[in-house]
Parts: C-alpha cells; sequence; structure tokens
C-alpha cells in the first residue's frame, strides 16, 4: 500500500552489494526498524533495516559536502551511477 507520503530515501535501486557487520544501539536499531515499515507502507515492497543501510549510508555520503570537496580536489569519482538515482530521489 503506498501513501501519499514521500521519504528521503526513496525506492531502493538493484545494486550489488558486499557483507559489512556493525554493532549499534538498541535505540538506533528501533528507529530502522520503523523506518523500514514506513518504508515498506510507502513504496509497497517488504524492505528491513539491514536492506536499507547501505542506501542511507551512501546517500549520506552522497550529501556530505566536506566528502564530496575532497573527492572533487583528487578527482575521483564520488560514487556510481546507481547511486547518482539515491540521491536524485531524495531530492
Amino acid at each position: 500500500m503506498s501513501t501519499n507520503r514521500q521519504l528521503r530515501l526513496g525506492p531502493l535501486p538493484k545494486t550489488e552489494s558486499v557483507k559489512l557487520t556493525f554493532s549499534c544501539s538498541v535505540t538506533l536499531k528501533a528507529e530502522l526498524d520503523r523506518y523500514a515499515a514506513l518504508h515498506a507502507q510507502t513504496y509497497g515492497e517488504a524492505v528491513d533495516a539491514a536492506t536499507l543501510i547501505p542506501h542511507m549510508l551512501e546517500a549520506f555520503m552522497a550529501r556530505d559536502r566536506g566528502f564530496r570537496r575532497v573527492h572533487a580536489k583528487r578527482k575521483t569519482p564520488l560514487a556510481s551511477a546507481k547511486s547518482s538515482d539515491v540521491v536524485e530521489a531524495m531530492e
């Protein structure tokens, strides 16, 4: 079921992945679970917090001005075309 709301993190693109493990607080995990539930309700596709985290981090890094500035000076690509799709969906 889709609602009229738009979340900052848009529909998730299909991407290749590498497994990464991290620890977070119980509070953050609960917030991620709530966000995942709202994301699923908004876009009509069930998704869990672990699936959202990489997209959230990628979007965060793409919008970090300091990080982008360093990459611009080094002339290295900020992210793949798939990443720009995430950022565009957020705007």
